[in-house]
């Protein structure tokens, strides 16, 4: 976080926030603008495109959103273990680029080796590639992507470890 280089954390501290709440500020703007991303981007596919819209709009809604949450749990997780700035942007670039790289959608995950391939199922990338892939052009539902929905929500639990550590480090 930028508040414990600058000194403005314990500021923050003396206030009666909880720790919750000031991960829940700090998270809030990045989840709205990720939603209205999406909305925008499946619009402009929709109309400009015309990319079949067969999706429910609620389950593309529930897939992003536990999307955002987990990539969001990472980030924040990163955070409360870098004591700088430049420490979280090379363990952001050190993780993110790896996720990228295995989630399926620049290079296939068959062609991996078979303990990349096992990586993958850890990869949140990968589970909204088949969210966005399933609800968009195939039009599935809840009883599809269940196993991705579950796989994001174990993920955005971390944002309960972030919370923890931030907790922790305050102390």
């Amino acid at each position: 976080m930028r508040e414990r280089e600058v000194g403005t954390l314990e500021q923050i501290l003396v206030t009666p926030i909880r720790p919750f709440e000031l991960m829940a500020g700090k998270m809030i703007p990045f989840f709205g603008v990720g939603l209205a991303l999406v909305a925008v981007i499946t619009l402009f596919g929709s109309l400009w495109f015309q990319l079949p819209f067969r999706a429910n709009p609620l389950v593309l809604l529930l897939g992003t959103s536990l999307y955002l949450l987990s990539t969001l749990a990472i980030g924040l997780v990163i955070s409360t273990v870098c004591k700088t700035q430049q420490q979280a942007f090379a363990t952001n670039f050190f993780f993110v680029n790896p996720l990228f790289t295995l989630s399926g959608f620049a290079f296939p995950i068959a062609r991996m080796p078979k303990v990349l391939q096992w990586l993958t199922y850890l990869d949140p990338v990968r589970c909204d590639l088949i969210i966005i892939r399933a609800t968009l052009l195939k039009g599935v539902g809840l009883w599809v992507l269940w196993p991705q929905l579950l796989a994001l929500s174990g993920i955005a639990a971390l944002l309960a470890v972030a919370v923890l550590r931030f907790r922790r480090s305050m102390e």
